[in-house]
């Protein structure tokens, strides 16, 4: 390998051990599906079982996990950011009715450290095989005239597919319709730029809340809701809309989904109460409008179904929790 490359700051041959380090749980991920192996230019996915819907829509996203990599570095645990992307990804696609078929990762760094990048990438592996995607591919770029000292940065791009006729886009949403909510585990993977500036002053690794310290409750997986949203679909319901809430709060996510004549009246009455939301509050002063803006505040995932169907998915999971009605004023309104 070029020992000058090495010297100008990038380490092929640690990538390589990084690559090794990784390559059992990826190729874990592989599937009949997938015709490339781990290395290839490009990953080979065969479509012949999509192709067999009668009208396949290929549904893509792309999102990155932010500053939650700078808590994995002050903590020095790394095995759960890569869940947290994959997760946050196959939820972006599912709120539109898709199932995910392959994942492709992207890691860029000041200076590759191949322990870190092999279990952040584990990661991604472990939650990939838990929803049958396949970890298609991926980059790791060492560029540390771009990122800062330590400095890392996690995304990944996301492709599912659903047929055209069961894509949801909220269109039979109407005025008394019922809004379901299931629970976070935490902040996810957004909000962390303000949770770290109003915890600056906290020693991360010694403060505990609820048996767990403030590091751990800020690095717990984000939930993904594919489970939840399959059992709904098995049996018979109609999902008329579905908002993963987060960056932009409930209110500025369920916007996304509800047709611009209506509106909502939202409480989080029913909704877990997680310290870790209480906490920052308090230590920041903050306003409900500010925290609701900001963060989840408990609320991962947002339904909506017909008064009748509600209460049968509420039959099924006693997870839902009601959050409040649709209604026909244009505005959405969240109370605590």
């Amino acid at each position: 390998m070029s020992k000058a490359y090495k010297e100008a700051g990038v380490d092929v041959e640690a990538g390589n051990r990084a690559v090794g380090s990784m390559k059992g749980a990826v190729e874990a991920t592989f599937n009949s599906q997938v015709l490339s192996r781990l290395g290839d230019f490009g990953g080979l996915f065969d479509l012949t079982q999509v192709c067999r819907l009668n009208k396949p829509v290929l549904v893509a996203s792309t999102d990155g996990v932010g500053t939650k990599v700078e808590v994995a570095r002050v903590m020095k645990r790394w095995d759960t950011v890569g869940q947290c992307l994959v997760n946050h990804c196959v939820n972006d696609i599912l709120v539109q009715g898709a199932k995910p078929l392959f994942f492709l990762d992207f890691i860029g760094c000041h200076e590759l450290v191949e322990e870190v990048v092999a279990k952040v990438v584990q990661g991604m592996a472990k939650a990939c095989s838990s929803w049958d995607v396949a970890l298609l591919g991926g980059e790791t770029a060492e560029m540390g005239a771009v990122y800062g000292l330590d400095g890392l940065e996690v995304a990944g791009t996301i492709v599912g597919v659903v047929e055209r006729d069961s894509i949801i886009d909220g269109h039979g949403i109407k005025e008394g319709d019922v809004v379901l909510g299931l629970p976070s585990t935490g902040l996810h993977t957004n909000g962390y730029t303000l949770a770290r500036q109003l915890l600056a002053g906290v020693d991360w690794t010694k403060h505990e809340l609820e048996g767990e310290t403030i590091g751990e409750h800020l690095l717990k997986i984000h939930r993904c809701y594919l489970p939840e949203a399959k059992r709904l679909w098995e049996a018979g319901l109609t999902v008329k809309g579905m908002a993963h809430v987060t960056g932009g709060g409930i209110r500025g996510n369920f916007r996304r989904v509800l047709p611009s004549r209506l509106g909502a009246e939202l409480s989080l009455a029913g909704a877990p109460k997680l310290p870790v939301f209480q906490m920052l509050r308090e230590l920041g002063g903050l306003s409900f409008d500010d925290m609701e803006g900001a963060f989840n505040m408990g609320v991962g995932m947002m339904f909506v179904l017909s008064p009748d169907e509600a209460a049968q998915a509420q039959e099924l999971n006693a997870e839902f929790f009601s959050l409040g009605r649709v209604n026909g004023d244009g505005e959405i309104r969240v109370r605590p």
